[in-house]
Order: C-alpha cells, then sequence, then structure tokens
C-alpha cells in the first residue's frame, strides 16, 4: 500500500511540475504562436523582400503613441503612403527624449485589421529592441516592410485596401509595459 501511494504522490507531483512548466512557457509560447501565424495582427519577421510586385495598391495608415510615463515625441514621418503589394516600403519614425537624462523606450505593435498580419512582413524594424534616447537626444527610426504576395490570393483579403501600422512606446522595464504586454496576450 506504502509503495502504490508513494508512486501516486510522484505522479501527482510530475502533473504540478508540468504544469507549471506549461504555466510559465505560456506567454513565450503565446508570442511565437502570434509571430508565425499573425494572430492578434501580429506582423510576421523577414529577412528579405519577395521577388514578386501585384499591381494592387493597399494604402498604409501609421499610428504612434507613447505611455504617459515616457518623456518622449513620438511621430511618423509621414501619416499615410500607398505601396503596391509585394513592393518595399520604408517609413521613419520620429523620437526625442524630452527628459534631462537618458531614457529606454520599448514598443509594442501591431496593424489592423487583425487579419491582416500574416501578410505583413517587416524587414527592419526600430522596434525589434529597446531604444535608448539621451537627454534631449532626436533620432528617425526606420521600418522596412512589405505585404505578402500571398494575400492576392486570399479571397478573405478582398475587402483590405487600408492596412494601419500602430506602434506605443513603453518606458521600458515598466509596470506600464508589462501591463500592456499581458493586454496584448490576452486580447
Amino acid at each position: 500500500m506504502a509503495r502504490k501511494n508513494a508512486r501516486l504522490g510522484l505522479g501527482i507531483l510530475a502533473v504540478v511540475i508540468g504544469m507549471a512548466g506549461l504555466a510559465y512557457a505560456s506567454v513565450p509560447l503565446y508570442n511565437l504562436f502570434c509571430r508565425v501565424t499573425g494572430f492578434g495582427g501580429t506582423p510576421q519577421l523577414s529577412g528579405q523582400f519577395p521577388d514578386q510586385i501585384i499591381d494592387r495598391d493597399i494604402t498604409i495608415n501609421f499610428d504612434a503613441d507613447t505611455a504617459s510615463n515616457l518623456p518622449w515625441d513620438f511621430d511618423p514621418e509621414q501619416r499615410t503612403i500607398t505601396v503596391k503589394i509585394g513592393q518595399k516600403g520604408l517609413m521613419a519614425f520620429h523620437a526625442k527624449n524630452k527628459a534631462d537624462k537618458p531614457v529606454a523606450g520599448s514598443a509594442i505593435y501591431n496593424v489592423t485589421p487583425l487579419k491582416v498580419g500574416k501578410y505583413f512582413h517587416k524587414v527592419q524594424c526600430f522596434c525589434f529592441d529597446e531604444q535608448i534616447l539621451k537627454p534631449g537626444e532626436a533620432v528617425a527610426m526606420p521600418v522596412m516592410f512589405y505585404i505578402d504576395p500571398k494575400m492576392h490570393e486570399d479571397r478573405n483579403m478582398d475587402d483590405v485596401q487600408t492596412i494601419t501600422l500602430s506602434y506605443t512606446f513603453f518606458k521600458s522595464e515598466s509596470e506600464e509595459l508589462e501591463q500592456a504586454l499581458e493586454d496584448f496576450y490576452n486580447q
């Protein structure tokens, strides 16, 4: 009987440890899922541009915001551009630190409508890394992107004529950033 109880106890302990490990890994796994599938408007990451350009214009709107605890000005160079599907898009955002000390910021981003996330590819983006601006420093932050030509083949995308790429900068390692990430992954 003691042997059966010990085995049962070890089995229950293994289940508890497995559940704790799964709970710990759930956020990174969900993040990976979003990046792979475009779920929740998460753009894809690419290393190169496609060879094919399709003669279908898509208007790209750019939205920029900062959390209240980040003393930066942050705006797109232009609010709107038009690209063809498969064409290289290049846009710069401008950021300026208004504080009298260095401030680090991290960006959260997505595209809307959410269904286009799997077709919106970023090749280069300031949002991949934390940004540190010195007091009064102003910088241009480029983003290079394209819309995957496969979007043109997807009949569910026939109604898409406009895509909005949104960025919100948060002070790095802040409660606001943690809350925004939690809200993003729970949507």
